[in-house]
Formats: structure tokens, C-alpha cells, sequence
């Protein structure tokens, strides 16, 4: 049955090497059971129905991945994503969470609908390069923001709207130690560095009585407060239609890069570049979001973790199935993760984003009409705290700059359709 399912002798495969690499995968994203979480409580969502919505969420995201396009590719809610969720969409724009999940939902049939009618090339080609390596970093720069937030490193001041904390606190001081945990064991090779370094960090808050013990496994806390709750009555305001479109765009960028890297790195692309069943793939991404919004969690998208397990030799989809059933068994471990201090969770954030900056170093520096709207999407995603912004006032950068120098040329029809339509929003709110 699995030699049918996954033609493991073809891709030069086994059953032991496709479950070693699904461990290992799931071992590298297994944090986003205890981050997605506390990031979804700040929009009000129960922590407990939360933590099951991404449990199941992911579960059937690679499930599907591995059974419908037969690649090692785990999928799990995005990060950057949950926290445009909370802190854009429902804290600064004032929507529901409710409202947020049709928003979510709505993007994911429209990404289904984009897989199945084959069009996403001309989206995604027409966005430059220079952006989405900006947009990605951006997201990181956001991420790295609320990490120093949540650990009290970074507070707000009314004279110079930040400055830094106390750093001697304890939440301070964990969160601080749990990134560089992190980043010594990354570079010594462990696999499951981040998720290794946040138990550390919580045992450690339970042996100095900042954090109360409640228990390791129980049976799952209850899914009907997020089950269902898509309120799609406001998903067509006229604001709302911005948020979706961030969703979808955010959420179809990010796939399209984290496939083509898992595909380069597993050998898993033609002669000519192109990834086989590409559309499956797609479709099984926007399955996943479409199902997560179901379950009560933001955009479910393709992690590029999944490289670790291609690393470890996984070669089919039967990796992402042992992905799925691991996250399966991660809801009986409910009590643990409401264990989890924020500041165990810092540490992880600053360390996600140092992988998507890592991106920047492609970008054409010497071209500022390439370089100068990257810096604009980087700098004012954090200090505008909303990705939707920062990713608005981008597209508008690099429209107004190429027209500017006298090179229109080189702006797509995209382009500047989007420049058009967000500085619209600006204007007319």
C-alpha cells in the first residue's frame, strides 16, 4: 500500500528513512503548537481550542500534501501570518477574530481558486523579486519586534515611543538565554534546537516559581470556541478586501518560495527548473488554510523547516504523513503547552527572524530603485506594527521610484493596479 501511495523504491526511498525524516521535521516546527497559541490569545481566541485548531490545522495540511502531491513537505499556521492576524487585523484595524478567520478563510478559496485555474505565475511574477525578499524580511523584523515586546526588553516610552526595558528582569534575562540556546545548538547541528531551548526555558521558570505546574498529557481541551466561528458577514468591506488580499498574498509568496527551496534542496525539479505537480501542491497549501480558518487559526502555509527532514533523507509525501500524525498526537500535550511563558517564546521569534532577512543578501543594493522600497517595507512593517502597511507602502515606493527615473518599463500591470488601489485606500481610508 505505501509502495503504491508513495513510490518509495522510484524516489529511492524507505519506510525507516521517510519516518526518521518526519520526526525530524516535526521536531523543527513543533514550536508553532506552543507559539501560535499565545499569539491568537492576544486577539481574544480561547488558548486551549487555539492550540488544538493548529494541532489539526497542520495535521491536515501535510496529510493532504503527502497524499495528494507526494512531497515531504510539512505545512503548519504560518509565522508572521498569526501575528498580522492579531496584532494588524484585529488590534489595530479593530475587526473580530471571528471577522479575521472569514478573512483567512476567504483568501484560502481564493488561493484554491488561483491553483486550480493555473494563474498563479502571473501573480507571483508580478510582484519583483526585491519585494518579496523585503516583504519576508519585514515579517521577520515584525516578529523579532513582538518577541522583544512580549520578554519586556523593548517597552514603549512617550518621549521616544521606545527604549529598552530592564533587561535584568527574569523574563528578560529567559528570553535572552533561550535565543542564544537556540542559535549555539543550531550551529552545532541539533535539528530541534527551537523547541529544545523553549522547554528549557519554561523547566527553568518551573524551578523558579515563575511558572505553575499543571500537568504534562491530558485529553484535549475543547475546539467549539474557535470551531466554526468564521464571521464572513464584514470579509467584503471595502477595508477587509485589503486584509484578504495580504492573506492571500503573504500566504502565496511565502509557499511558492518555501516549495521551490524544499524542491532544490530534495533534487525534486525538471530540467527546465519547474517543480512536477506543482498545482497539487498548491491546492493541498490552500486546503490547509481553508481548513484552518474552519478548525479556528490563522493561514495554514508550507514551513521551510521541511528542509531538515528532506536533509534527513525523506523523499515522499509518506514525510509529511508522519508529520500529520505527529501533530495528531501533540493535542494529548494541551497542559504543557499552556505552560509556556511568553518569554520562552522570545527567543524563537528573534531566531525565525534571522532566517527570513536572511533573504536580503539577494537583493540588488547597488540599484536603489530596487534597494530603496525593500528598506521602506522593512523599516515601517515594525514601526508601523502592521505588515499590511508596510507591504502598501512598498509596492507604492517602488511604483512612484521606477516612474520617477524614467523607468516604467520595468513596472508590471500588477504593480501597479496594487500602487494604484493602496494609495486609493490611503486617501479615501
Amino acid at each position: 500500500m505505501l509502495e503504491k501511495l508513495f513510490q518509495l523504491k522510484q524516489n529511492q526511498t524507505n519506510l525507516k528513512q521517510e519516518v526518521i525524516a518526519g520526526l525530524t521535521t516535526f521536531m523543527t516546527m513543533a514550536y508553532i503548537i506552543f507559539v501560535n497559541p499565545m499569539i491568537l490569545a492576544d486577539a481574544g481566541m480561547d488558548h486551549g481550542a487555539v492550540f488544538v485548531a493548529t494541532c489539526l490545522a497542520a495535521a491536515v495540511g501535510c496529510l493532504v500534501m503527502g497524499l495528494m502531491a507526494n512531497y515531504p513537505i510539512a505545512l503548519a499556521p504560518g509565522m508572521g501570518l498569526n501575528a498580522f492576524f492579531t496584532y494588524t487585523v484585529v488590534g489595530e484595524m479593530g475587526y473580530s477574530w471571528e471577522t479575521a478567520l472569514g478573512a483567512v478563510f476567504l483568501s484560502g478559496i481564493c488561493f484554491l481558486i488561483l491553483s486550480l485555474m493555473r494563474i498563479r505565475e502571473w501573480v507571483v511574477n508580478s510582484i519583483p523579486v526585491s519585494l518579496r525578499l523585503g516583504i519576508a524580511a519585514g515579517i521577520g523584523l515584525f516578529l523579532a519586534l513582538i518577541g522583544l515586546k512580549s520578554a519586556g526588553i523593548v517597552v514603549a516610552s512617550p518621549t521616544t515611543l521606545v527604549k529598552m526595558g530592564d533587561i535584568t528582569a527574569f523574563p528578560a534575562v529567559m528570553a535572552i538565554l533561550g535565543f542564544l540556546l537556540i542559535i549555539a545548538m543550531v550551529q552545532r547541528g541539533m535539528k530541534s534546537a527551537v523547541i529544545v531551548s523553549i522547554l528549557m526555558i519554561t523547566a527553568l521558570g518551573l524551578a523558579f516559581g515563575d511558572v505553575q505546574y499543571q500537568g504534562i498529557v491530558s485529553m484535549p481541551p475543547s475546539i467549539a470556541p474557535t470551531f466554526m466561528q468564521m464571521e464572513l458577514s464584514h470579509v467584503f468591506d471595502v477595508t477587509m478586501i485589503s486584509v484578504v488580499f495580504a492573506f492571500l498574498f503573504v500566504d502565496l509568496f511565502d509557499t511558492s518560495g518555501t516549495l521551490v527551496a524544499v524542491a532544490q534542496r530534495g533534487g525534486f525539479l525538471d530540467d527546465k527548473g519547474r517543480l512536477p505537480r506543482l498545482n497539487r501542491a498548491l491546492t493541498a497549501d490552500s486546503l490547509a488554510t481553508i481548513a484552518g480558518a474552519i478548525f479556528g487559526t490563522s493561514t495554514t502555509t508550507s514551513y521551510i523547516e521541511s528542509t531538515a527532514g528532506v536533509s534527513a533523507g525523506g523523499r515522499t509525501g509518506l514525510t509529511a504523513v508522519v508529520v500529520g500524525l505527529l501533530f495528531i498526537l501533540a493535542i494529548f500535550f494541551a497542559p504543557l503547552a499552556g505552560m509556556i511563558p511568553a518569554y520562552a517564546t522570545s527567543g524563537a521569534l528573534f531566531y525565525v527572524a534571522i532566517l527570513m532577512m536572511s533573504g536580503l543578501i539577494h537583493v540588488e543594493w547597488e540599484d536603489l530603485t530596487e534597494a530603496a522600497p525593500v528598506v521602506v517595507v522593512c523599516l515601517l512593517m515594525p514601526l508601523t506594527f502592521s505588515i499590511a502597511s508596510g507591504i502598501a507602502l512598498g509596492i507604492i515606493a517602488y511604483a512612484a521610484i521606477k516612474i520617477l527615473t524614467g523607468r516604467f518599463s520595468e513596472l508590471t500591470t500588477g504593480i501597479v493596479v496594487l500602487a494604484v488601489l493602496f494609495m486609493a485606500k490611503f486617501i479615501y481610508g
